[in-house]
């Protein structure tokens, strides 16, 4: 379904991304890994042509997403659903309002939106006794929770998740990354997770390792821990010795 070919980024006179190839398989689930700082958000955001690489091609469903405009990039939207960093909840309207919103602004009826965005509660585990609350009033996972129902509302293909449990406790992020797992068994979308919690690999179908603008590593999630690949060994076991250099760059801004 995605199809990354030497796909490259640049600001100003450093490149993030270059000459990076990956397949991501249909109706499976995978995990983007790496180092803050080296542009796995970036990444995200061309799959879905939120942003134009500087070269290279992105393909969904064997079309070339860095050549649509217009309508036809719209449409292409309708494929994916995001789930961002921090939720990226709406503070002024309520969960109700925040998980309907894209079907209210559509115009369709208070009442028809309502019975759906009940439905998709009900798939997060969210009790309707929510449904008026705002944002400040939930807990951290109760708000990704939130996010992941505004997801789920446009019955999206492909489903992008931004680093979905930076935050939150052992417990709660646990929590989440089942329910990611239900959902994409569930619904057999294509997931493609972004995370630095090495607990996503009991979950997800591959591992993808980023790393000086390319894919170091790709395999299977449930066999990463035996890989002798330098790249995964060194970055999923904290290690300083090995492939990834380990000094912080503290001019660099996060990616």
């Amino acid at each position: 379904m995605i199809k990354l070919e030497k796909l490259g980024k640049q600001f100003d006179d450093r490149w993030i991304i270059h000459d990076l190839d990956l397949v991501i398989p249909d109706n499976q689930m995978t995990c983007i890994i790496g180092r803050s700082g080296e542009g796995k958000s970036v990444l995200l955001k061309m799959i879905i042509g939120l942003m134009q690489p500087t070269s290279g091609s992105v393909y969904v469903d064997d079309v070339n997403v860095t050549q649509l405009t217009g309508q036809e990039l719209l449409n292409n939207y309708k494929k994916f659903g995001y789930v961002f960093q921090f939720a990226a909840l709406l503070d002024s309207l309520n969960v109700f309002e925040n998980i309907g919103i894209t079907l209210l602004e559509n115009g369709i009826a208070e009442k028809e939106v309502l019975s759906i965005v009940k439905e998709k509660m009900s798939l997060v585990n969210l009790s309707e006794d929510t449904l008026y609350k705002y944002p400040s009033q939930l807990s951290g996972g109760m708000r990704k929770r939130v996010g992941l129902a505004r997801t789920l509302i446009t019955n999206p293909k492909i489903i992008l998740y931004d680093e979905p449990t930076t935050g939150l406790d052992p417990i709660t992020s646990h929590i989440v990354h089942k329910l990611m797992f239900d959902m994409q068994k569930r619904f057999q979308v294509t997931s493609v997770i972004i995370s630095h919690d090495v607990e996503i690999f009991k979950f997800a179908d591959n591992v993808a390792l980023l790393y000086d603008g390319k894919i170091r590593y790709f395999g299977d999630a449930k066999t990463v821990w035996e890989s002798d690949n330098p790249y995964i060994y060194q970055f999923i076991r904290g290690l300083e010795e090995g492939p990834i250099k380990t000094e912080i760059a503290h001019t660099q801004p996060e990616i």
